[in-house]
């Protein structure tokens, strides 16, 4: 006989029956996911017993449960309808071209961008919060992730995971070190107004990038340890040493948060007490519309100007080789010119010997004819 936990949501089985009971009717995680109307990464950690299921959507979970558990002649409407349902983002994600499991119309690129837009960029702008601490930056690196997203979309609507692709991108930009170097990026902003808030988002700053990183991924958006070493870069028990240090030292600051469930509360009440606010799809979209024709532009005007330089180089340049001319060098051995002057005596008898020698017969003289 299977044993129960008591939770707000009603008697469940324990998380490794829960998975269990899923793959027994072949569902996968989308699946099952849509039909409660959580995410897959909110069902992975109800599965591994991370997070405890509550409020409605973990009453759906329960009743879902026991419809699963249920013999197999009684349940097959159930298991079939889940498996024809399509989940709520491959419906909105489904590339352009594409026609949504149960729609009439394909949706185009641009719906399918907004869908996925509407969809991740809220929570993704309050992670990126815990990420920095600072509301516009935030934004501003949810926003360049989804530009760069508009500017790929072929791929990104084809990724396996689009909001993954997004997240991964809006965390490089937002931990990216150049931002230290922007004025307006030099000066701490407001921290939050309620105390506890305000000690739990010192205390994630204060660690490494890389652990903030991990600890924000597992413990605040629910990934596995799996994906959270992917999304980071790094192999599974690097992770799991990330993790493991990060939420030391939290609970070293704050020893009310040493429970991981606690400590996941706390990440989701800080990340929605701060009113931090994306822009609307659209404006994302003209943007970096508006982006493309200005590199366009640019790259032409470069183009064009290396071109006419290149013409003008061409233009002016010489036709033939003109050896260089060779520097100027002293002239030596030459005797220096003497001061003019009286001759002395053996002067004077040279030149009389020259003139006795040069004497000879006279200068024959034409005479007319």
């Amino acid at each position: 006989m299977v044993t129960t936990t008591q939770n707000p949501a009603g008697p469940l089985p324990p998380p490794n029956e829960r998975r269990r009971l899923r793959e027994s009717r072949s569902l996968t995680n989308a699946q099952v996911a849509a039909r409660i109307g959580v995410s897959r990464s909110t069902l992975r950690a109800w599965e591994s017993g991370r997070r405890v299921p509550h409020g409605r959507e973990g009453e759906a979970y329960a009743r879902l449960l026991r419809a699963l558990a249920a013999p197999a002649a009684e349940d097959t409407s159930t298991a079939e309808a889940l498996r024809e349902q399509p989940t709520a983002t491959a419906a909105a994600l489904a590339p352009a071209g594409h026609t949504a499991m149960g729609s009439a119309a394909p949706l185009t690129p641009a719906q399918a961008f907004d869908a996925l837009y509407a969809f991740c960029a809220p929570a993704l702008v309050r992670q990126t919060y815990l990420l920095t601490g600072r509301r516009e930056l935030a934004r501003e690196s949810v926003e360049q992730a989804f530009q760069l997203a508009w500017q790929r979309w072929p791929e990104v609507a084809l990724d396996r995971d689009p909001g993954g692709w997004v997240r991964a991108v809006a965390y490089d930009c937002a931990l990216s070190p150049w931002h230290r170097f922007r004025p307006r990026y030099r000066h701490p902003e407001p921290p939050p107004a309620d105390p506890a808030d305000r000690a739990l988002l010192s205390a994630l700053l204060k660690l490494p990038p890389s652990y903030r990183r991990t600890l924000v991924l597992y413990d605040g958006v629910g990934l596995d340890l799996p994906e959270t070493a992917a999304e980071t870069e790094a192999s599974t028990p690097a992770a799991a040493s990330r993790l493991t240090h990060a939420r030391a030292a939290v609970a070293a600051r704050l020893p009310a948060l040493a429970d991981p469930a606690e400590l996941h509360r706390r990440l989701l009440e800080l990340g929605s007490a701060e009113q931090v606010r994306a822009a609307k799809p659209p404006v994302v979209r003209t943007g970096t519309e508006r982006r493309n024709v200005f590199w366009t532009r640019a790259a032409i005007a470069f183009t064009v100007t290396i071109v006419g330089a290149t013409t003008l180089t061409l233009r002016t340049a010489p036709t033939h080789y003109e050896p260089p001319i060779a520097p100027a060098q002293a002239v030596e051995g030459v005797p220096s010119v003497g001061v003019m002057g009286p001759l002395s005596p053996d002067q004077q008898a040279l030149r009389a010997k020259l003139r006795a020698a040069a004497r000879g017969p006279e200068r024959l003289v034409p005479e007319p004819g």
